[in-house]
């Protein structure tokens, strides 16, 4: 497993994000899922953050994130949400319009997110509970 450095930090935050349609409708196709792992390896970079894999169906899509720490979940969350929606609308207006008109946003306002790599947990736990406790 690979740790990135700050000024003052060794990390490794892997996040996996799910993004939801408005409505789960199944408004994503090919073309517009390419151009999304475009916009959002772009987004994630500008963040300091690398996105490791992309995916996603017709009503959703999967994030892979090395996620640096500097950044709150949230405004990464929020970035990528707002820049692909714009992109999305800007760049596909007619697929967008078959499924979203007026101010309907294109994510749903909710999303998963779950750390992921390192260590099981029980193996954590355990080498915290054997550490080296001074006797006084």
């Amino acid at each position: 497993m690979q740790v990135r450095k700050g000024s003052h930090s060794v990390f490794s935050v892997r996040l996996h994000f799910v993004f939801v349609t408005h409505y789960r409708r199944k408004a994503l196709n090919t073309e517009m899922l390419n151009r999304l792992k475009q916009m959002i390896e772009q987004v994630s970079n500008k963040m300091d953050c690398q996105l490791i894999e992309f995916n996603g169906e017709s009503d959703h899509i999967h994030i892979l994130l090395d996620f640096h720490p500097k950044n709150s979940i949230a405004a990464v969350v929020g970035s990528l949400k707002s820049a692909t929606a714009r992109m999305l609308k800007k760049e596909f207006p007619q697929d967008v319009k078959k499924y979203y008109w007026g101010k309907v946003s294109f994510w749903s306002n909710s999303y998963y997110v779950s750390s992921c790599g390192g260590a099981p947990i029980d193996v954590l736990k355990k080498y915290i509970q054997n550490q080296d406790t001074p006797k006084k």
